[in-house]
């Protein structure tokens, strides 16, 4: 096992323009968070960093499908996939969000340092541009054909079939992923990170590495033997990192630029929060501290070349991942998550019925560490009953109920131990140094079924030595017996803690425990077993079954709602008003409903929600106020079309003139979303 020193775990920033599914909790953190504990319990210095990727091509689409700004959308996503993290147990040191100012200023000094020592290069090239949604296409929302294997959904950065590294020109057949159009070819100026300048660094740096996954290192090497090139590090957008230079107006960098640079930045709040503003120093910029990447193999890249060769750019000396433990993909039920479509489990309905405990250790159970895997409910019905009621949980009620009820709810002075006593008090003391090297060494599923082996022995055991039976005939063997099981409850606690932290400690206070689990050591908890005569808590059930009829409804209900069945029961009532009564189709026909085209617009002084609008309805154009300011960036919606009651009476607001209404929805929470037709109608086309 690695020796003890300074630790510093980063799992992927997850992007904040949607919520986060049971596929990205077992890719890159919930496993990080069992390292994270397990090395909390050895004593290290560990430091655990993450915070949400708030930039780039994605955000601004889904803000613009939603109808808000840019910053509206991450806002609300950073606190859903906060509080989604809080919820299943996953405790960061720190956990920031790109957009914030000082991950904006440390991304501005990376990109002008590497500018300074020539790694940078300024280069007028094609790029593809979307002609529907009138913009550039970043590489990862072009689709096309991979000119190296033929595979038919490549993306326009790589190929996830062979693991070649692309350029978005050398898709065959390509097709932006935004609208589905044949992207134009057109010339836009931008910087490039030279990463060739690097190669010969990165593959030492990687060839000398032990330990790693076979996955990451194939899938770097390909990176290697295609051989490293410019890749583009800025973007024609108006949200993100501004480029640091006065002939760069209107560019930002790359997302996958300033993102990685968050988990610094992020490291540097943490150590300000606790009153020692250089103590990040200590972390990444320390030879003798251990960086580890958690992350799905979709982010193995950026993390083992881009991210690597921005670092070693840098004057100042910064350390380089000792480890990056890339997971494959995870699915449900045979198939891709896919909240669109409605393939997926809501968290917040999942944990109103099951214990996040069981399913910590159900996805760590089936972890995709080295194979693409699976959730399934039947899986998560057996594990529960099987493994954690049946097995774990059996074996604690059997142990201390005995305990309780026969021997004064104190533990017992052992005998002599037979040669199954000691067969099974030495694989369980022996446990510490077997599941540590697995927990430290990213083997989470092999540590389950390790760890679970236990407790199937210890039950085995139990009924075995049978002391119900010997209680009275053969006190001593009896007591004996129940030592050992008792002594095997304890190093479960201990083992199965980073896994499900909130059971253990009940355990660990059932075992009568005053201290904290959290607060035991690793290395030495063998040699401290509970003294004869200790005296344990209330023993009580740690896990409940699952029937068969509660699984099949959930599996019928997934079915459900991706074939598009009732979605009324998956949409959040609250704040929506009741319907109207009716009206006669006579005063329907008197609304003169019509399409406009947005010509300008404008917010307007001294108001909170106002903004003036010129639209254009065919035949003539108008001034139109509407209330949606702070919501909607004016010049994003120019060009727009929007639905107009035309033939509303006039009024006057803020000194202007308004004639007409631009229709929109509203959210529960008061978000205006402007209604948009579908195609390109012309200005002035009614609407029925």
């Amino acid at each position: 096992m690695a020796e003890r020193r300074k630790i510093l775990v980063t799992s992927a920033l997850p992007y904040a323009n949607g919520p986060i599914h049971f596929g990205h909790i077992v890719g890159g953190y919930l496993p990080a968070d069992i390292f994270v504990r397990f090395h909390r319990l050895k004593g290290s210095d560990v430091v655990y960093i993450c915070g949400t990727d708030e930039h780039g091509v994605a955000i601004t689409i889904a803000a613009r499908k939603a109808g808000v700004l840019p910053q509206v959308l991450v806002d609300k996503y950073h606190r859903i996939i906060k509080d989604t993290f809080d919820r299943m147990q996953i405790r960061f040191d720190n956990f920031s969000r790109t957009s914030r100012p000082l991950n904006h200023e440390l991304s501005q000094q990376f990109f002008l340092n590497l500018l300074k020592a020539g790694h940078i290069s300024l280069k007028t090239e094609r790029q593809l541009y979307d002609p529907v949604e009138r913009m550039f296409l970043a590489d990862r929302y072009v689709l096309g054909t991979c000119p190296r294997c033929g595979h038919g959904e490549a993306r326009g950065d790589e190929c996830p079939k062979c693991g070649a590294w692309l350029d978005a020109l050398e898709l065959v057949h390509p097709r932006s992923a935004v609208s589905g159009a044949a992207p134009e070819v057109r010339e836009s100026r931008n910087w490039y990170l030279k990463l060739q300048d690097f190669q010969p660094r990165l593959e030492a740096w990687i060839r000398g590495k032990t330990g790693w996954k076979a996955n990451v290192l194939r899938f770097v090497e390909a990176m290697f033997q295609t051989g490293l090139r410019e890749r583009c590090i800025t973007r024609d957008l108006d949200w993100g990192v501004q480029v640091p230079l006065p002939d760069a107006a209107g560019k930002v960098l790359y997302v996958w630029f300033d993102a990685p640079i968050g988990y610094i930045s992020s490291t540097i709040e943490w150590a300000r929060a606790r009153g020692q503003p250089d103590a990040w120093q200590d972390y990444w910029q320390n030879p003798d501290c251990r960086l580890v990447h958690f992350l799905g193999k979709d982010n193995i890249p950026f993390h083992c070349v881009v991210f690597p060769a921005m670092l070693m750019g840098q004057p100042d000396p910064y350390i380089l991942p000792d480890n990056v433990p890339a997971n494959e993909f995870y699915n449900l039920q045979g198939d891709k998550f896919n909240t669109s479509r409605g393939w997926y489990i809501d968290f917040e309905d999942f944990l109103a019925k099951y214990p996040v405990d069981a399913l910590r250790y159900a996805l760590a159970a089936s972890a995709p560490e080295t194979r693409d895997t699976e959730f399934t409910w039947q899986d998560f019905q057996k594990r529960v009953n099987g493994e954690l009621a049946d097995t774990f949980g059996n074996l604690a009620m059997r142990t201390l109920k005995f305990i309780a009820s026969q021997l004064d709810g104190r533990v017992p002075a052992p005998g002599p131990f037979d040669e199954a006593d000691r067969a099974l008090l030495e694989r369980a003391r022996g446990m510490t140094t077997t599941v540590g090297e697995l927990y430290d060494t990213y083997r989470v599923r092999q540590a389950m079924e390790t760890i679970m082996g236990l407790a199937h022995a210890a039950n085995r055991y139990l009924s075995e030595k049978r002391p119900w039976a010997t209680r009275k005939d053969d006190p001593l063997r009896c007591a004996t017996a129940i030592f050992v099981c008792t002594e095997v409850l304890r190093t479960l606690a201990l083992l199965f803690h980073p896994v499900m932290p909130g059971t253990t400690e009940r355990l660990w206070s059932m075992l009568g425990m005053a201290r904290p689990l959290a607060q035991q050591r690793w290395d030495t908890f063998a040699d401290r077993p509970l003294a004869p005569g200790h005296a344990i808590g209330e023993p009580e059930g740690l896990f409940l079954k699952i029937d068969d009829e509660t699984i099949a409804a959930e599996v019928t209900a997934l079915g459900a709602r991706a074939a598009g069945g009732d979605r009324r029961t998956t949409v959040e009532p609250t704040g929506v008003e009741p319907l109207r009564d009716n009206v006669g189709f006579e005063d329907f026909q008197k609304l003169d409903i019509r399409i406009g085209r947005v010509r300008a617009a404008e917010e307007m002084p001294k108001t909170k929600k106002l903004m003036r609008f010129v639209v254009d309805l065919g035949v003539e154009t108008r001034e139109i106020v509407a209330g949606i300011k702070g919501h909607y960036d004016p010049a994003a919606l120019v060009g727009r079309r929007v639905v107009v009651l035309a033939n509303l009476a006039p009024r006057q607001m803020m000194g202007v003139e308004s004639r007409g209404m631009i229709l929109a929805a509203e959210t529960a929470d008061g978000v205006p979303l402007l209604l948009h037709p579908d195609g390109e109608p012309l200005p002035g086309t009614p609407v029925h």
